[in-house]
This record gives structure tokens, C-alpha cells and sequence, in this order.
């Protein structure tokens, strides 16, 4: 009775975690105000936490899809999941394209604004940084040596190599199970060190915002407010209309009890304006929740490079609004050229901090170079607007991951609803300690539904 209390007492304690999250980011915003100097000198704190994160991405992306592929004997189910995970992805970056460009048409943003000539030059220093033709994109998948994909911090390296060696696992068999049970103890060791780190997230969101208030200020934000208004609002509608509505279509599942689910971790990108900050999470709550390990494992990872909905939603209001604002505005032939172009050039800048911006200032170089200097125009609230691309980015993998689950048969509904109804919450002692994740022998064969392990 009294190691239950003791682990009971253990339990409790990540929730004074996100409570002094959400203490940092109030006393962030009141440094920022009252002290900007100070503000923007603490910068470092919310880009050091920040890249704490990235540097286990890699690590966790790798041991989940080696265990999930490595582990599934059908490797067809695998390209299964693959193939419909990437025709959806393309199919919402359209969707989202489309929802952009009808908000944007309407609200004309950017009407009345003037560009200066302090902010001409920041869209060919942003173009410079995220210039990268198709071609260096597809190669740039593949990493210099088998083990620097994990030492590069690049996500499709990394889901590279960790398919050829689940695929390699997978055909050895037998013979393949010791190294199964190797990566199963490193998972659990990487989810330690991640735990540990996650304890600094107070730090790195009080760091994070005070920097960007301290930067900002209010004046930019009142001549800027209808672009960010009009695209939060865009982004809250496409979350609950669209894929909410798709949710619950195709998978029976409520938008509302899942982003109640996923809470904290919108916590976390909020505080450090970066989705990759939950992806570990993302990856462990989707299993517990019942999808199998190798939907997840395939799907969102996969979905951080090429399920951008935030993105894709920004880049077309942005484009809309520096034409706007330049007074040139784009014919509707160039809005979709225009955009289909940077669909696809934001999947290779997926993994470059600031993406967004980057892709849009290359994007305008590519076709409308005249425009180039309206860049400048947003570059003070871009830090703004890309936590709504974060938030946005990250629903939009949750489902998916549920989606492609529900499809694949690969979705145990006893297991989601006993989650949703609190029967079995995520226990954050089990995600530190990795007992969420069961060994290679404990784990069903490829052709028996892979539940969730429940708290």
C-alpha cells in the first residue's frame, strides 16, 4: 500500500510541472512589458530548452519505428500505412491551401500598410535562409553516414535509416529479437534523459516569452492585429470545422476529448512556440491512447515533415497580405501557382526554425521577387503566428494519427474510450520509467490488434 502512495505521490508531482509552466509564461509576459532590455536578453533560455528537445528527437523517432516495424512481420502493413499516411497529408495541405486563400480573399489584409525602408532587406536575409530547390531537398534525405541521421538532428535521416533497419530487423526473425530488446532498454533510457529535461520547461517558457514581448512590444501588434486575428481564427476553424468534422466521420472521435487529452502538450507549445517540444509526447500518448506502435511510429514522424495544415494556412494569408500591402495584389492564377510551389518547398524547410518564414520569402523570390521586401512587414510578429502554426501542425498530426489508426484497423476503441472517459489517463510515471512500451516478446504478432498498454 505504501509503494502505491509512494508512486501515487510521484505521479502528482508533473502536474506542479505545468502549473509553474504556466506561472513562467505570466511572468515571461510581465518581463517583456515592464523590462524589454531584460526580456530580450533571456532569449537564450527558451532557445536552449528548446533545443534540449531536439536533441532526443532523433533518438525517440528512431527506437519507435524500429520497434514498431521490426516487430510487424507483414512488411506490406507497414508501406500500408506509409502510402495512406502520405495521401492524406497531401490531400489536408490542399484543404488548408484552400481555407487560406478564401479567408484571405475575404478579409484583404494588409490594405492601408506601408513598408519602410528598415524593413525592406529582412525578406532577402529570410530567402536567403530557406532556399532549397527539389532536388537537394530528396537528396538531402539521405544522411552522410548510418549513424549521423542521428547526430544531425534531421528527421527524414532519421526516419530513413530507422525504416531500413526495421525492415532488416524484421527479416532476420528470430535472430533479430536480442537487438529488438537492446533498442527496447535504449527507448526507455532516451525517456528517462527526456524527463529529466522536461523539468527545465518552466525555465525555457519564461526565457521564451519574455524575449519576444520584450521584442515586440505592443505598438506592432495594433498595426498588425487583423492578419493575426484573422489567422488564428482561420486556424481554430480549420481544427474544430475540418478536422474535427473529419474526425468524427471517419473515426467515430470527438476533436473535443482529444485535444482535452493532448492539454498539456499544447501547454508546452505554446510556452516554447515549437511543436517539436511534444513530439516524444505525442508519440507515447497516441499509443496509450490505441493506436498500435506502428501507425504511430510511422505516422508522426512522418506528419512533422509533411502535414504542415498551420503552415500552409500561414503561407497563403501571408502571401495575400504582403501583396496586399505592397499594393500589388495576385491574381487568382498566382495565388495557386504561387502556393502549390511553396506546398511543396515547405517540405523541405519542415526541420529549419522558422520555417514558415523561410518558405515564404523563398517562395516570393521564386515568383513575385518584386514582393520580396514586404517580408519585412511580419517579420515582428512571426513569433506570434508561428504558435498558432505549432498548435495547428500538431492537431493536425493527432488526428492523423487517429485517422490512419481507425483505417488501418490498427485502433483499439476499448482502450480510446476508457482514456477519454478517464477509466485509464496517461500515467506520467510510466512515461518517464517507459513501462508505456512493451518489450519485443510481450508484444501480439502483426496479425492481432495492437492495444495500447493501459495505466
Amino acid at each position: 500500500m505504501a509503494g502505491n502512495d509512494a508512486a501515487t505521490s510521484r505521479r502528482d508531482r508533473t502536474h506542479y510541472l505545468y502549473i509553474a509552466v504556466i506561472v513562467a509564461v505570466l511572468a515571461g509576459i510581465a518581463v517583456g512589458f515592464l523590462a524589454p532590455e531584460v526580456g530580450t536578453a533571456l532569449k537564450p533560455l527558451g532557445k536552449g530548452f528548446v533545443e534540449l528537445i531536439k536533441m532526443m528527437i532523433s533518438p525517440i523517432i528512431f527506437c519507435t519505428i524500429v520497434l514498431g516495424v521490426g516487430s510487424v512481420r507483414q512488411a506490406a502493413k507497414v508501406g500500408k500505412v506509409g502510402g495512406l499516411a502520405l495521401m492524406y497529408f497531401m490531400a489536408m495541405s490542399v484543404v488548408a491551401l484552400v481555407i487560406g486563400l478564401v479567408v484571405g480573399n475575404v478579409l484583404h489584409p494588409g490594405s492601408g500598410m506601408h513598408i519602410t525602408e528598415a524593413l525592406r532587406g529582412a525578406g532577402a536575409e529570410q530567402a536567403s535562409e530557406g532556399s532549397q530547390s527539389t532536388t537537394e531537398f530528396l537528396l538531402g534525405i539521405i544522411p552522410n553516414t548510418l549513424v549521423s541521421a542521428l547526430t544531425e538532428g534531421e528527421v527524414l535521416q532519421t526516419l530513413l535509416v530507422a525504416l531500413l533497419a526495421g525492415f532488416a530487423l524484421q527479416a532476420m526473425g528470430e535472430k533479430g529479437q536480442p537487438i529488438l530488446r537492446g533498442i527496447e532498454h535504449i527507448q526507455r533510457l532516451v525517456f528517462k534523459i527526456l524527463s529529466m529535461v522536461m523539468w527545465a520547461a518552466p525555465i525555457g517558457a519564461f526565457g521564451a516569452i519574455a524575449a519576444v514581448v520584450g521584442a515586440t512590444g505592443v505598438d506592432a501588434l495594433k498595426s498588425l492585429a487583423v492578419i493575426m486575428i484573422g489567422f488564428y481564427t482561420t486556424c481554430v476553424l480549420f481544427v474544430f470545422c475540418v478536422l474535427g468534422t473529419m474526425l468524427w466521420l471517419f473515426a467515430r472521435v470527438n476533436i473535443f476529448s482529444l485535444l482535452r487529452y493532448l492539454g498539456r502538450e499544447f501547454l508546452l507549445i505554446l510556452s516554447t512556440s515549437s511543436s517539436e517540444a511534444a513530439l516524444p509526447r505525442l508519440i507515447a500518448k497516441m499509443e496509450h491512447l490505441g493506436v498500435s506502435r506502428p501507425v504511430v511510429g510511422i505516422t508522426v514522424p512522418t506528419g512533422y515533415s509533411f502535414n504542415l495544415d498551420g503552415t500552409m494556412i500561414y503561407l497563403t494569408m501571408a502571401s495575400l497580405f504582403i501583396a496586399s500591402a505592397m499594393g500589388d495584389p495576385l491574381s487568382l492564377t498566382e495565388q495557386i501557382g504561387l502556393l502549390l510551389f511553396m506546398m511543396i518547398a515547405s517540405k523541405g524547410a519542415a526541420g529549419v526554425s522558422g520555417a514558415g518564414l523561410a518558405t515564404l520569402a523563398g517562395g516570393l523570390q521564386s515568383h513575385r521577387p518584386e514582393l520580396l521586401d514586404g517580408v519585412g512587414l511580419i517579420v515582428g510578429i512571426d513569433r506570434f503566428m508561428s504558435e498558432a502554426r505549432a498548435l495547428t501542425n500538431f492537431a493536425g498530426n493527432a488526428v492523423a494519427t487517429v485517422l490512419i489508426g481507425s483505417w488501418t484497423g490498427e485502433l483499439d476503441r476499448s482502450q480510446l474510450k476508457q482514456v477519454f472517459a478517464g477509466d485509464s489517463p496517461f500515467d506520467e510515471k510510466s512515461f518517464v520509467d517507459g513501462d508505456e512500451h512493451t518489450t519485443p516478446e510481450e508484444r501480439p504478432a502483426d496479425d492481432q490488434k495492437v492495444p495500447a498498454t493501459t495505466s
